[in-house]
């Protein structure tokens, strides 16, 4: 199980890297092959929105399958590993929903992105009309 996180905070990883390339000033010259590569990697990283969903099912079925364990009726050992659980379960939910919003992020920013340099492309056109 642990190789699906994996696979998921190097996605978003990889979201937050193409992101912040993406919006930082100065990098107009790498700008249009970013913008390229970002629109086709879009389509594959559609494939996070299902499997966070698929994650997120995995966690609350363990959490509603998950004996409970109060301070009277567990061992200390017993006890600590229930807290485990439900720490590991807080930050793997914390981690698909970074992995969700920052998918949404990069697919805005993107069609932001494209939409401003077709503006600046029709503004170049125009002035060179005149």
């Amino acid at each position: 199980m642990a190789l699906e996180w994996v696979v998921l905070g190097y996605t978003a990883g990889a979201e937050a890297i193409m992101l912040l390339l993406l919006t930082v000033p100065g990098l107009d010259g790498l700008r249009k092959g970013l913008i390229a590569v970002t629109r086709n990697l879009l389509k594959p990283f559609m494939s996070v929105v299902p499997f966070c969903l698929f994650l997120l099912m995995d966690i609350y079925w363990k959490y509603e399958m998950r004996p409970t364990c109060d301070a009277d009726t567990c061992t200390p050992s017993e006890y600590l590993r229930h807290q485990k659980s439900i720490m590991k379960s807080q930050r793997n939910a914390l981690l698909i929903a970074a992995a969700l919003i920052l998918y949404w992020l990069l697919y805005s920013v993107t069609n932001l992105v494209v939409k401003i340099e077709q503006l600046n492309q029709r503004v170049e056109r125009l002035k060179n009309r005149d």
